[in-house]
């Protein structure tokens, strides 16, 4: 079987993405003290500067973390960041990696392609970062209900991922009940365009990373 493009490492050639790898580069050379918390992943992650800055500082600011998020980052993207220089010199506590939701949503890759790209740089972040702890967080719930097909790629590669965390190195954290209602509905007022966090779904998002954490 063909490897699925989901685990090739991939750059992309935006002018802002490869600004945006080479300053935060500079940044990690720069740094004054080890960083204890480090977010990767696509613009989720990377709306932490954005939607989520005031609650980033709340949560955040101690103890140090850094930010590695990339929107539209796929699968691909953020292996290939990983394997050109972006956790050089880093030895965080906690990894916390969030991808795949535009595996599911530009290139419709099935669950199990987008579970073996998650696979593959869960293989990279445990070669390159022996001493740190992985959280890996269930994808986030997108479409409005769970008759979606978006909403199903999600939920089955969740269902995938999960299998990853051995509680050694790779911890799981599902957070996704938060966001919807009773009946699985993902509404407007959590989540604008059904995909992307508002800001108060950062506070949320912070309160259950601290959390865990905190207990572990």
């Amino acid at each position: 079987m063909s490897t699925p493009l989901s685990s090739i490492a991939s750059k992309r050639n935006e002018t802002w993405w490869l600004e945006r790898h080479q300053q935060k580069l500079a940044e990690i050379q720069q740094l004054n003290n080890p960083i204890e918390l480090l977010f990767i992943g696509d613009s989720i992650t990377h709306s932490w500067e954005v939607e989520g800055q005031e609650y980033w500082q709340q949560h955040f600011a101690n103890p140090r973390a850094f930010n590695l998020g990339f929107a539209g980052d796929r699968t691909e993207h953020l292996l290939w960041r990983i394997q050109n220089g972006e956790l050089r010199n880093l030895s965080p506590q906690w990894v916390v990696l969030l991808i795949g939701t535009n595996n599911a949503g530009h290139r419709l890759d099935p669950p199990e392609h987008i579970s073996a790209g998650i696979f593959t740089i869960l293989s990279e972040l445990q070669y390159r970062l022996p001493s740190s702890k992985i959280l890996l967080m269930a994808i986030f719930p997108r479409s409005r209900n769970t008759n979606k097909p978006m909403r199903q790629r999600v939920d089955a590669t969740n269902v995938l991922i999960k299998k990853f965390a051995e509680h050694q190195q790779i911890h799981w954290l599902d957070i996704n009940q938060q966001f919807l209602t009773e009946d699985g509905v993902l509404l407007e007022s959590v989540m604008p365009d059904l995909l992307h966090l508002n800001a108060a779904q950062y506070n949320k998002w912070g309160q259950a990373l601290q959390h865990y954490i905190n207990h572990q």
